[in-house]
């Protein structure tokens, strides 16, 4: 260690040992996967919230049920989380209309059937939600592991020298701060992300449980 030392990011972590290497490498690992789930994600519910959107206006639209019904059908695989509960229930509720059911039933097996598909939806747009939390929670201190043992291995190999100066120490100390910065580089992100899609997903969620109550009310009125 020399005060000309090159203290450049990348001579940092080729110089660093080996422990702290491998931690470099998962950190950046989990940052780049959170970033892949980030994408994905908030183009899933950017997808969500235009489906949601369209559908109700066709909903409110005040045209019949069942064309909606048939309409959403035959675009099975161009349809959102709400056109799948809209389809769950009508489906249901003709279908326990033509056994002659008493109207209770009817309403309670539509409603059945909406919860379960709306319980599908929800977990979906949730999924590797879980995994984001872990990234912003746990990456600073795998970060802060690699630090701890760069910062060790730094002063043990000053153990020998009578005398340390600022530019022998400083080398081994910022190989070992690198870990740290990466820690937080993937942390950051990931738990921004992780609270701002709870929330949206949360918005959807009561979106959804809305509609369920309202399409609920509009088919009791239909067995009337």
């Amino acid at each position: 260690m020399n005060p000309t030392a090159d203290l450049s990011i990348a001579h940092l972590i080729t110089q660093a040992s080996a422990l702290v290497q491998i931690i470099m490498a998962l950190l950046t690992l989990l940052s780049l996967t959170s970033w892949y789930w980030i994408f994905r994600k908030s183009f899933q519910l950017r997808a969500a919230r235009s489906f949601a959107d369209r559908f109700e206006r066709d909903f409110w639209s005040g045209g019949d049920l069942g064309n909606l019904y048939d309409s959403v059908r035959s675009a099975r695989h161009g349809i959102g989380a709400m056109e799948r509960i809209f389809e769950a229930g009508y489906r249901e509720f003709s279908k326990m209309r033509g056994k002659n059911h008493d109207a209770s039933a009817i309403i309670d097996g539509s409603r059945r059937a909406m919860r379960a598909t709306y319980q599908r939806e929800v977990d979906d747009l949730e999924a590797h939600t879980p995994f984001l939390a872990t990234v912003g929670s746990v990456s600073p201190y795998i970060g802060l592991l690699g630090t701890v043992w760069g910062i060790m291995n730094s002063f043990r190999g000053l153990s020998g020298m009578s005398t340390a100066t600022l530019s022998q120490v400083a080398p081994g100390i910022a190989e070992a701060l690198v870990a740290t910065a990466i820690g937080l580089f993937a942390a950051i992100p990931a738990f921004v992300a992780y609270n701002r899609f709870t929330h949206d997903i949360d918005r959807l969620a009561i979106r959804f449980e809305s509609f369920m109550e309202e399409f609920s009310n509009i088919l009791q009125r239909h067995l009337r």
